[in-house]
């Protein structure tokens, strides 16, 4: 396989103008991302004013805002239709994840073209911070479930660093339009027969009061979707 394929990233933005400029400033710096698109969710702040002054200066940046606040899902799906690269990543604007790693996961990509590659938050001993006890736990049980009605292995299914063939991701006719869309994306790539490669990220977790988004609500709608979209229940 070729070394000089492309990475495009796809940002949901929603309400994230404390963070957005330092995590586009890092995105930019990563030689093997080529093409950035912002999608931001019917923002209430001015993180869609931030988005346009970064598109206006540097071509590799684009910006889209939704027509109505649709969910990470829409926006994930809805960047993913102005890319032209040969791989896609998301990341999210709040800088829980280092966009530094994605070098990393690219290197397995190459290797390993016909798999998806996670970034774990679990394997290694990569540093991680102000990680809610809840959350390991909950991740870890979710990781239990999915490994086991998906019959694979997996560490970390709810990590939101995958990198993915374009033409693959495509193909997958995604649904879910909120957090959901992981296991979703996990879930249907899976059922082609092909692998998932993790990869050991760093993670420092944001606090709801600086803004994490997630809720008890969507880890439900995780729970349910994990046996809605399995092995288990579609083969």
């Amino acid at each position: 396989m070729p070394d000089n394929l492309t990475i495009g990233v796809v940002v949901p933005i929603f309400n994230e103008e404390v963070y957005l400029k330092q995590s586009l400033e890092r995105l930019l710096k990563i030689e093997e991302v080529k093409q950035i698109i912002l999608v931001d969710d019917c923002s209430t702040d001015s993180s869609f004013e931030i988005a346009l002054n970064y598109e206006s200066k540097y071509q590799k940046i684009s910006s889209v805002q939704t027509d109505n606040n649709s969910g990470k899902g829409h926006a994930v799906q809805l960047g993913a239709t102005f890319l032209s690269t040969d791989y896609l990543i998301v990341h999210d604007a709040d800088l829980e994840y280092f966009p530094e790693d994605i070098v990393e996961m690219y290197k397995e990509a190459i290797k390993l073209p016909e798999s998806l590659i996670i970034g774990s938050r679990v394997k290694g001993d990569k540093e991680r911070t102000n990680i809610y006890y809840s959350t390991y736990i909950g991740n870890k049980i979710f990781a239990y479930i999915f490994s086991i009605v998906n019959m694979t292995k997996l560490s970390d299914i709810a990590s939101c660093y995958w990198l993915i063939n374009l033409t693959t991701f495509r193909g997958l006719n995604l649904n879910e339009k909120g957090f959901a869309i992981e296991v979703e994306v996990l879930s249907k790539f899976l059922l082609t027969g092909s692998t998932i490669k993790e990869v050991p990220i760093k993670y420092e977790a944001r606090s709801y009061e600086n803004g994490k988004k997630i809720k008890l609500k969507d880890a439900i709608s995780i729970f349910h979707k994990i046996l809605k979209y399995s092995k288990l229940f579609n083969s």
